[in-house]
């Protein structure tokens, strides 16, 4: 048994909802720690004062269970074990594995005290269904893989190694929990990496949607990883992928302009299953969101490397990647900025706080700096914007713009 690790800001926020009438739905790709957290979470229950047999744990996707893969079986195993007087607190693995089970979530909110959990592995189990019935009763908390601060407590490294070499290895392998276990070896990471992808495209993308072409949505996949925080539209990538001449077939048999339609459906598939996350655009000035061209990310840079190869190369916008993950663990809404006829990387918003920034490997050139100074000197209001590079500068700021290294704003409490 390997080590569990603790992930203290996701525990902090299950605390915080403990006891809340909303059903807790923990999200994210396969293996990036939702099953742990909940073993986590248990353990605080217990430590806490609750009663263990008012704690009911299920792994939905585990045989132990297999009887119960429809919500009224589900519904009935579940009711046998509530204990009455008491709160009851329920945690549900992988909950897509029961057929309706809403219908059992929304009943057990209405016949026990109760409080529960939830965790899935794809956007479906937020279906506009579900969305309906606990309307206002659920809130979602995405769960990413390691963040970088995480990496360097949950690995172990050579005593004399430097934080720049740790951040490379970071780029390398990824922030998926598993990795721990073959201490840096490409080769063994690199496979198990490859038998996570593989299932998360077979369970969670093509058990879901029986008409996909594996072959177009491999295509897809590496495309989009080659093209990491480029701005793209379907109808672009169709276009490519057709010139590639790995559409077609599809195209023929569909008809002229299947490509575009084709292509943002199966990035769609590929969203929901949480192996890519898009952002849109944001006009400043206008203050208005735009309908037109999107940014990729992959969920995470190990699964690049894995079907790419790891290279250095596009250095910047793999930063690029590494920082909209880490805006998204602080709780920002993250959009790409445009102003004008230029774009700022990320507008970055709080209920209570605006960030604008800008990633880029360097802002030595001079032609550099004024290409990443140049739309934030453009905005108008006074929130706060930064340029995170990989730079170790005594400047800090350039006409009242923040200058940041990106291992120190990983690393900080931003």
């Amino acid at each position: 048994m390997f080590e569990r690790i603790n992930r203290p800001e996701y525990i902090k926020r299950l605390i915080e909802y403990k006891d809340k009438d909303v059903v807790k739905i923990i999200t994210g790709i396969r293996r990036c720690g939702k099953s742990t957290l909940l073993d986590l979470f248990e353990d605080y229950l217990l430590n806490n004062g609750a009663p263990r047999e008012s704690v009911v744990h299920m792994n939905m996707e585990s045989l132990r269970f297999r009887a119960y893969a429809d919500h009224v079986s589900f519904y009935e195993y579940v009711s046998d074990r509530i204990i009455p007087g008491v709160k009851n607190y329920l945690i549900f693995d992988e909950l897509q594995a029961v057929t309706s089970w809403e219908k059992a979530i929304e009943s057990f909110r209405l016949d026990f005290d109760v409080d529960i959990y939830i965790t899935g592995s794809n956007a479906y189990l937020l279906s506009s269904e579900f969305s309906t019935l606990l309307s206002g009763r659920y809130v979602e908390i995405r769960m990413l893989p390691l963040s970088f601060k995480e990496f360097l407590s949950f690995h172990e490294f050579a005593p004399d190694a430097a934080v720049d070499d740790k951040f490379q290895k970071y780029l390398q392998f990824g922030g998926m929990p598993i990795l721990r276990q073959f201490q840096f070896n490409e080769a063994r990471s690199f496979e198990a990496l490859e038998g996570i992808y593989n299932t998360v495209i077979i369970r969670d993308v093509l058990e879901r949607n029986r008409t996909a072409d594996q072959a177009l949505l491999r295509k897809l996949a590496l495309f989009l990883c080659g093209n990491i925080g480029n701005i793209n539209s379907p109808n672009n990538i169709g276009n490519v992928l057709t010139d590639e001449g790995e559409i077609q077939r599809i195209k023929k048999k569909a008809g002229k302009g299947i490509a575009g339609k084709t292509v943002d459906r199966y990035i769609t598939m590929l969203k929901n299953a949480f192996v890519f996350y898009s952002i849109g655009r944001y006009d400043i000035k206008g203050k208005q969101l735009l309908k037109t061209l999107e940014k990729n990310y992959i969920i995470d840079l190990g699964f690049r490397n894995m079907l790419l190869g790891f290279r250095d190369a596009d250095r910047g916008h793999i930063l690029e990647n590494i920082v909209f993950h880490e805006l998204l663990r602080r709780d920002y809404r993250v959009y790409i900025g445009k102003i004008g006829d230029a774009e700022i990387d990320f507008v970055a918003e709080k209920p209570s706080a605006k960030l604008y920034v800008q990633v880029t490997e360097t802002m030595m050139a001079e032609s550099v700096r004024e290409r990443e100074l140049g739309p934030l000197r453009d905005v108008r209001d006074n929130y706060e914007k930064i340029v995170l590079s990989m730079d170790k500068s005594y400047i800090t700021s350039y006409d009242g713009v923040k200058a940041l290294n990106i291992i120190d704003f990983l690393l900080s409490e931003y």
